[in-house]
């Protein structure tokens, strides 16, 4: 059986958030391009959109395993490497001026997201 601790559930808020970004990125990319202060084209909006298929892919993968009965350690160190590579991604966005400042609260929040990621997987990856 799982322990479902505060670590737990604040995972499985952060694929939620992670499940919703992303499916908003696919509908309405240019409305966050807006909100990040960057350049809104048809070719950034198509490729924020298949940015945000892979936010809710990788989202959906980690809920999915967080709510099933048993732990799924390599699908959890995944998706926390995926929040890594996206806050390093938005970083690098902002520091080359595509981004605006305000997306390094997404970025670090990517960041915190990915070392608790990093965090669980330590405790469920050896079965106990």
């Amino acid at each position: 059986m799982k322990t479902r601790g505060g670590l737990y559930w604040i995972l499985v808020i952060i694929a939620i958030l992670t499940v919703f970004s992303g499916i908003v990125q696919i509908v309405a990319p240019g409305f966050e391009l807006r909100m990040l202060s960057a350049e809104s084209t048809a070719t950034s909006r198509h490729f924020f959109g298949i940015v945000g298929m892979f936010m809710t892919l990788f989202g959906a993968a980690m809920l999915h395993a967080l709510l099933s009965p048993t732990d799924h350690p390599v699908v959890v160190f995944w998706a926390s490497l995926q929040k890594f590579g996206a806050f390093c991604a938005v970083a690098l966005g902002v520091g080359r001026g595509i981004f605006s400042m305000l997306a390094l609260t997404v970025a670090f929040f990517d960041l915190i997201s990915g070392t608790l990621g990093i965090w669980y997987w330590f405790r469920i990856r050896t079965p106990r």
